[in-house]
């Protein structure tokens, strides 16, 4: 394979690689975000619990503990949308880590043959370069024979 079809085969590749990070980092990103929505929202049930727990050692009338009961289940709701979605976005996490870590290998081997190609041009020059010393030795030893 040419030198530049290499470096072409090597370009491509890396853009590869970087549109597969990039989906990591996107993957991973709304996967933290979600971690922080289902602490919010725990966060807040905990809350409005306490809130529940206060009003409930002055007297409650039923129509309040029931909004109040209403108000947390949806909490509870809410909580088990975002576990959900978390579960997915893990998924995805792990996803497109194992995309990119093909799309790493893809790179590294094309890297490993374009050195390879650099090493056998680099002894083929050092060859020809050696060759032609010879030959302006043997001409030298030839003249002074003369």
């Amino acid at each position: 394979m040419a030198t530049k079809q290499l470096e072409t085969l090597l370009k491509f590749e890396q853009g590869k690689e970087e549109l597969a990070a990039n989906t990591l980092r996107a993957a991973e990103n709304d996967y933290q975000q979600n971690l922080i929505r289902l602490q919010s929202v725990a966060d807040y049930r905990l809350e409005y619990m306490k809130r529940l727990s206060q009003r409930s050692s002055v007297g409650l009338d039923s129509a309040t503990y029931n909004h109040y009961h209403a108000f947390i289940s949806k909490l509870d709701y809410a909580s088990e949308q975002v576990e959900i979605a978390m579960k997915q976005a893990k998924a995805l996490v792990e996803q497109s880590k194992s995309l990119w870590i093909k799309q790493r290998q893809k790179v590294q081997a094309v890297e490993m043959l374009s050195a390879k190609r650099q090493l056998v041009q680099t002894k083929i020059a050092n060859k020809k370069e050696q060759n032609m010393f010879d030959e302006i030795a043997i001409q030298q030893f030839i003249r002074r024979q003369a």
